[in-house]
């Protein structure tokens, strides 16, 4: 069960809805919810450790950067609301919004997010923003598109296995989720010539599921390019509303260089995704 739930509020468009997807989460498994406001006051100050003292101060817009913080957290308080969230709070956090939103996660059981919108602009948001998050928070990832309307969460779900640790992760995760899906349908992409599928590639994990009381059907698929593309055309085609995936099986610099599924979905998705490292 997830029992605390934190969103990353902001001033872009898109936090109204992540709020309201977190919200709605909450609601459905009763949990307490966390809106979670940075100021980015960390990135302001730690550059001017080790100055000169005979440097002048500086003035940091701190008042102004608290009142902003406060106000997307006064939104916050009335979409949780109105959503007929139980127990909810909101937190203004002084520091980077990548480290403080993946501190601050790691006392919650799920942290929804936004995909980075490459043409909004957000000063105090890094670009890699939910990369950083998936790979630091230690906890289960909900990204929401950063375009497109988004509807109901966790009814049709696919389900991307490759036999990681990461993969394991994920799903196991995101439990509570599949166990409420009206459809669980589970990808394998790639599996000849591996060792981590067993005789039947998909076969056990959907056993496992079963145990759980997850009825999933398996769906075995060669890639026929980019393993990230193909996932999310399986995903769209299955009618899913959210896909569960392990994140960064290779690390984060060789997908980079190469290209790779965690990379493709994070930065191309239209359905939110479902993630964990």
């Amino acid at each position: 069960m997830y029992k605390t739930i934190l969103v990353h509020v902001d001033q872009s468009p898109r936090s109204a809805v992540r709020t309201d997807i977190a919200a709605r989460l909450a609601a459905l498994h009763d949990a307490h919810l966390v809106g979670g406001a940075v100021t980015g006051l960390a990135s302001y100050l730690f550059p001017q450790t080790g100055l000169d003292p005979g440097t002048p101060a500086i003035a940091f817009p701190i008042a102004e950067l608290h009142a902003e913080a406060d106000r997307v957290l006064d939104l916050f308080d009335q979409r949780a609301s109105r959503a007929g969230v139980n127990s909810f709070e909101r937190r203004r956090i002084d520091d980077e919004a990548g480290a403080g939103i993946s501190t601050h996660a790691r006392y919650c059981d799920l942290v929804v997010i936004s995909q980075s919108a490459y043409d909004e602009f957000t000063p105090r948001l890094r670009t890699d923003f939910p990369e950083y998050v998936v790979l630091n928070c230690a906890r289960p990832v909900l990204v929401v598109p950063a375009k497109g309307a988004i509807g109901e969460v966790g009814t049709r779900i696919t389900v991307a296995w490759n036999g990681s640790s990461n993969a394991v992760r994920a799903i196991t995760s995101a439990i509570p989720m599949l166990q409420r899906a009206q459809a669980v349908n589970l990808v394998v992409l790639n599996s000849e010539g591996g060792d981590q599928h067993g005789d039947t590639p998909g076969a056990d994990i959907a056993l496992y599921l079963a145990r759980h009381g997850i009825r999933v059907d398996v769906t075995a698929a060669q890639a026929s390019g980019d393993a990230g593309e193909s996932l999310l055309s399986l995903a769209a085609d299955q009618g899913a509303d959210l896909i569960v995936m392990g994140a960064y099986g290779h690390s984060r610099f060789s997908e980079i260089l190469l290209g790779g599924a965690s990379r493709t979905a994070l930065l191309t998705s239209p359905i939110p995704l479902w993630m964990a490292h």
